[in-house]
């Protein structure tokens, strides 16, 4: 597998760097991982990076994004943080690496079962994770369609906020960074959404 170079990443669409990130998944899911040579990517990428993706995920454990679109060193910006929400300090990273470094496409990328949504459906209050959990807060009083047990023992009502919440974090990027914005609606970046299954390894994308 080759290292990205500036004129790959240059060359390279939107629409193709969302088709890598999809293939790199079916590779995982089927257990097909690309053959590449880390450390002379190591060498390959000393004097410069030229990524063609950013990624916001959960720092769960089990959504490494590396692993599970089969990506090396260099190929992706991967941001973590519990829950996959944005701050201030997330979009300045976004903004570097679309505006800056030259990356093609933003995955916010959600995940089953996740700890922080569920903390949130049940209003948890435990020290600096109060804050964040306020962050996830628009998803849970955005889904509708899920009347009784609105908590986290109600595992439907935790999949469809954890979904609310890429949606959400998709809308909130553009409105809230006029960089990113304009970047896509020059066709120069698209942002799209995700959900990882941790039963199965497999991403679910939205691109709506």
């Amino acid at each position: 597998m080759r290292t990205l170079t500036k004129e790959i990443q240059h060359e390279m669409s939107p629409a193709k760097a969302i088709d890598i990130l999809k293939k790199g998944n079916e590779r995982f899911v089927n257990n097909l991982k690309s053959n590449r040579n880390l450390l002379q990517q190591v060498n390959e990428t000393s004097d410069g990076q030229f990524p063609f993706a950013v990624l916001l995920s959960c720092i769960d454990s089990r959504t490494s994004a590396e692993l599970i679109f089969d990506q090396g060193l260099g190929d992706i910006f991967s941001i973590r943080i519990a829950g996959n929400i944005l701050n201030e300090d997330i979009l300045g990273s976004m903004e570097f690496a679309c505006k800056v470094a030259g990356a093609k496409a933003i995955l916010v990328l959600g995940h089953t079962k996740c700890g922080a949504v569920k903390g949130a459906c049940d209003d948890v209050k435990m020290g600096h994770l109060t804050t964040l959990f306020e962050k996830l807060k628009p998803a849970v009083a955005s889904e509708k369609t899920v009347s009784e047990n609105r908590n986290a023992s109600n595992s439907a009502f935790v999949e469809k906020v954890a979904e609310q919440n890429v949606h959400l974090t998709q809308h909130l990027i553009v409105e809230k960074s006029s960089i990113l914005k304009e970047m896509v609606d020059a066709g120069a970046i698209s942002i799209i959404g995700g959900m990882y299954n941790v039963e199965t390894g497999v991403v679910d994308f939205y691109e709506d």
